[in-house]
Order: C-alpha cells, then structure tokens, then sequence
C-alpha cells in the first residue's frame, strides 16, 4: 500500500478544508487533501448561495466549492478522492489510512463536517437542496413572501422558524407534540402572527416536482386522513446536524454536544490536531464560518511547523 508523507493532511474538501489548504500551500508547506465525495458536503448540495461576501447569488454552493478546490490545487494542495477509515494521532506524525493509501503528516486537520444525521421523511433525500434545507440562515431570504414549514420540537428548529419568520409569509411549525408550559421560546414563537402551529401532527411525505417542493402530506391525532399541506420549502430539524468523528474513535476530546473542542487557533487537545468548521458544532454552520476556521488554523499550522512566534500575514509576501 502506498505511503504519502506530507507537511499537513486536511481530510475533508468543504469550504473550511479548502480555504485551509489554500493558505498552507500558499505558505510552502505540502498539503494533501483527502475528500470522501466532493458532491455530499452541506455547501455542494446548497442550490444558491446568496450570502458569501464577494459572490454572485446566482452560483451555486457546488460551483462555490469548486472554485475554492481549484484554487487550492492551483497553489499547490494534493487533492485526492479517498475515505479516511482510521487515524492514530499519537506520534509527532499523525497517520491517516484510506483504502487508497496511507498519509502520514506533521499536522493533522479535521474538516469532515456535520452532515452526519440520516434522512427521516419520505422524499426528504430526494429534495435536499431543492426546497428542503437544515439552515434557515441559509436559505430562508430565497422564500420571501412564499409558504414554508418546519419540522422539530427542539431549540435549533424553534430558533431557525423565528429566522423564516422574517421571509416567509407563513411558518408552518410542525411537532409531534405540545410545547412545555414554561417554553417561553416555544410561546413567542406561536405568538408571532405568522406562524401556524401543528401541534401533535406527523409530517408523512414531503411531495414536489423537477422544481422542487411543491407540498407535504402531514396527519394529526385528531385526523384519520392526511392532510395536504402546500409549501415551497421544509426545514427539518429533527435531530440537529451531528458532526461527523466516526473515524477518530476517543482520541480527541469532544464537547457535550459532540463536537470537537478547540482554543481559538483551531487546535484540539491533541498538539499537531486543528479541527475547523461544522465538525466543531459551531452554532452559525455558514460557509464563511468555515472558511475563517480554515484560515485561523493554516496560519496556526504555519507557526506550529516553522516554530514562528508570530502569525505571518499572507496578503504581505508573494
């Protein structure tokens, strides 16, 4: 099996990996890439990005995303197709084992993301990213004016419905069932006058077309039928987004809610190990986000590997 050595290995080519890469490259250090699928990641499958600095609303996020590959492996970076199934990151070089090969680095950076939770709903998977999303922040400007829903009884989804109150013209709130009597959240919510509470309600089907979501089928308690439901866009929330650590087993400390702790140069417990973007459970899971992780750890790596006191800014030097 071949053995690639190199100066940092990303795994993960989503914004914050990517922008990582970049800035590593840019500063002479060999860098690799390891990317399970290019066209999975929470940024390839967004239809329109509307919120990046700089970029047009009419890109996508997988043109986004391509973009910022190119440039990387335009300065440099290895990218390689490859599922990192394991990873020892106890000796000065951390090692990284892929079916393709195995990659052994100086530093190791962990970039996998959070898409980790499973479809719940029938055609859920079949419209991600055509009018069923896990961001309000994301994409609720797209839906001014227009009907949507959102499924979930937890804070995320309470919080991201407040967000699509600001767009939609109706937030239809779907939960299985009655929010506490002391859910101040949950009230204010209900109260606002463009919320439409279903309470006790099951959503069965998420229905649309080559355009997208046209619609839903839901059934309460009190119904034996189910109910059509027309919307545009569905928001579900139902067990939050789960970073994606399978593959690290107890070797890096985690917070309660399951992503990876960091100080802020990105750097986890283990020395040599950053870990940036939705892999950490930031509470804004936004490309720019991610791509600010990516830059604070490639100049931290930067320090790290040439013993710099300093941070050296890259717009400085060519």
């Amino acid at each position: 099996m071949e053995v690639i050595e190199a100066d940092v290995v990303i795994v993960g080519g989503g914004p914050a990996g990517c922008t990582c890469a970049l800035y590593t490259s840019r500063a002479n250090l060999k860098t690799v890439i390891l990317d399970k699928n290019p066209a999975v990641g929470a940024l390839a499958i967004t239809h329109q990005i509307a919120n990046y600095p700089g970029v047009s609303s009419e890109m996508s996020g997988d043109a986004l995303l391509t973009l910022m590959r190119d440039q990387a492996i335009e300065y440099g970076t290895d990218y390689r197709r490859a599922q990192v199934f394991g990873v020892d990151a106890s000796g000065d070089l951390k090692v990284v084992y892929t079916p393709e090969g195995t990659f052994k680095a100086k530093a190791l950076v962990l970039a996998t993301g959070a898409m980790g939770r499973p479809a719940s709903f029938k055609g859920e998977a079949d419209f991600l990213g055509r009018g069923v999303s896990y961001c309000a922040t994301c994409d609720g400007a797209f839906y001014k004016g227009r009907e949507v829903a959102v499924v979930g009884f937890n804070k995320e989804a309470i919080e991201e419905a407040q967000v699509l109150t600001k767009f939609a013209s109706t937030v239809h709130w779907i939960t299985s069932n009655d929010p506490s009597k002391d859910d101040d959240h949950a009230k204010q919510l209900i109260a606002l006058p463009n919320v439409k509470h279903w309470n006790r309600t099951r959503l069965m089907l998420i229905e649309g077309n080559e355009g997208g979501v046209t619609g839903l089928q839901i059934k309460t308690r009190s119904d034996e039928k189910e109910l059509p439901l027309p919307v545009d866009g569905v928001f579900v929330y139902m067990s939050g987004s789960k970073p994606i650590t399978d593959f690290l087993g107890d070797q890096i400390a985690c917070k309660e809610d399951g992503g990876i702790l960091v100080d802020d140069f990105m750097s986890t417990t283990s020395e040599g190990v950053w870990a940036i973007g939705d892999i950490r459970n930031t509470p804004f899971k936004q490309a720019v986000v991610a791509a600010s992780d990516g830059c604070i750890a490639a100049m931290a790596i930067d320090r790290y590997l040439n013993s710099r006191k300093v941070i050296r800014v890259d717009w400085v030097h060519s």
